[in-house]
C-alpha cells in the first residue's frame, strides 16, 4: 500500500503538467493540384492573428489565398471556412479550431486543434502561439502540397 501512495505521489505532477490536445485530420489529396484558395471571413473569430498565421502556412505550401467575407464569389473553385475559439486563464489562449477545405461544395479537407481539459487543464502548452499550435495542424492537412 505504501508503494503505491509514493508511485501515487511521484506521477501526480505529471499527470497535472500534460494536458490532452486533440489533433484530428482528413488530409487534402493531391489530385485537386491546388494553387489559390478563398478564405471565407468568419467574423465572430476572435483569435489575434488567426487568419494570417493560416494563409502564411498556406503560402508555405505554394498556395496563394484571399479573404472573402460571405458569400465567397462563385468564381472560387477552393474555399476554406474556419472556426476559432479562446478560453481564458489568466490570459486567453487558443482552445479550439477548425478548418474545412472545399472545392465548390464538396468538402476535400479537414482539420482540428482542440485542448481537452479546458482551463483545469495545467499544462504550459495551452499558452503556446496560434502559430505553434496551427502550423502542425495545416501542415498535416496540406501534406501532399510542396513545403
Amino acid at each position: 500500500m505504501k508503494k503505491i501512495t509514493i508511485y501515487t505521489i511521484a506521477l501526480l505532477p505529471l499527470t497535472i503538467l500534460t494536458g490532452c490536445t486533440s489533433i484530428d485530420v482528413r488530409p487534402v489529396s493531391k489530385i485537386h493540384n491546388i494553387s489559390h484558395v478563398c478564405i471565407e471571413n468568419n467574423p465572430k473569430v476572435v483569435v489575434a492573428n488567426f487568419t494570417t498565421i493560416v494563409a502564411d502556412v498556406f503560402q508555405d505550401h505554394g498556395i496563394t489565398t484571399k479573404m472573402y467575407n460571405a458569400p465567397v464569389p462563385n468564381k472560387c473553385e477552393y474555399k476554406l471556412t474556419y472556426t476559432a475559439l479562446r478560453s481564458w486563464d489568466f490570459k486567453p489562449y487558443l482552445s479550439h479550431a477548425e478548418l474545412r477545405l472545399f472545392k465548390k461544395n464538396k468538402r476535400i479537407g479537414y482539420a482540428e486543434y482542440h485542448i481537452t481539459g479546458g482551463s483545469i487543464s495545467f499544462s504550459l502548452k495551452k499558452w503556446a502561439s496560434v502559430k505553434k499550435k496551427m502550423t502542425p495542424v495545416i501542415n498535416k492537412l496540406l501534406a501532399q502540397y510542396k513545403k
